[in-house]
């Protein structure tokens, strides 16, 4: 019996005046039933003779992993399981960019954004310098 401050529930324990007639027969036929059974072992694995129609796919796990820089350098790696196939190949970014189109759309669009992105820092960089040489040049003249 459990009290209101006794979280246990109260469990009810089986009693011989609860069973239901004729489970006594149920019983005596259960039993033989396992007694034959257990005269035949079970056999472990497919019956002899039985052949699968079902086709077999091969996993084949590839990854491919594409990293670039701030520099603007890009390189890949390829790895079959825990194997490397290829390690720190240099491609460009016209290559990620085709590649990633290749790929799938949804791809593409991230990593197009990421490459102008960049391009856009080269060509300020590259005009940058374009000004500083010809400030240079010009030093060079006054010299001469």
């Amino acid at each position: 019996m459990t009290t209101p401050d006794d979280p246990r529930p109260e469990t009810p324990t089986a009693t011989p005046d609860s069973a239901t007639p004729g489970s006594a027969e149920a019983g005596a036929d259960t039993g033989a039933d396992s007694g034959a059974e257990a005269a035949a072992p079970r056999r472990r694995g497919r019956p002899k003779g039985a052949t699968s129609t079902a086709r077999r796919t091969r996993l084949i796990e590839l990854t491919l992993t594409v990293s670039g820089s701030a520099d603007g350098e890009w390189q890949a790696d390829l790895k079959r399981g825990t194997d490397w196939i290829a390690r720190a190949l240099p491609v460009t970014a016209t290559a990620v960019v085709r590649a990633a189109a290749e790929l799938h759309a949804d791809l593409a669009a991230p990593i197009e954004e990421v490459v102008s992105a960049a391009r856009t820092e080269r060509e300020a960089r590259v005009a940058a310098l374009e000004a500083e040489l010809e400030q240079a040049r010009k030093a060079l003249a006054e010299f001469a």
